[in-house]
């Protein structure tokens, strides 16, 4: 494991994710660790700080991929990342219409639907709610 990619990958994923979390997801639980290294390490501290794409269209591009993908957990908590990243509810629902012509319309319900779910909790919590955030 590379320190400089694992530390340059955790400050990314608290960044985007937020420390709440990152502090909390499978932290503690010895056999989560090795994926919680590579996730660190190779997804955020490697791919997500390249600079060839910007971190706001890496959120629109997961969002995209999750809604097709059918993870709404992970879709979930990366519409609350672009949202941190600075994309807007209305560039989000464009990926949503995008995304139930080449996916299905069920999948672009799902994901405009969790799109105002976590734009609603976002807007909420910049007005003193309970921290997702930021």
């Amino acid at each position: 494991m590379s320190e400089d990619r694992f530390a340059t990958g955790d400050r990314i994923r608290r960044e985007v994710l937020g420390d709440q979390y990152v502090n909390t997801m499978l932290r503690g639980w010895e056999p989560a660790r090795p994926l919680l290294e590579m996730i660190t390490e190779f997804s955020w501290g490697t791919v997500w700080s390249r600079e060839g794409v910007d971190r706001r269209t890496r959120s629109l591009l997961n969002v995209a991929m999750l809604a097709a993908l059918n993870r709404p957990a992970e879709l979930r908590l990366h519409i609350g990342g672009a949202l941190r990243n600075g994309c807007t509810v209305e560039e989000l629902a464009e990926v949503a219409l995008q995304s139930a012509v080449y996916a299905g319309v069920p999948v672009g319900i799902d994901t405009m639907r969790l799109i105002r779910e976590e734009a609603d909790a976002f807007e909420g919590d910049s007005e003193g709610g309970n921290g997702r955030g930021g």
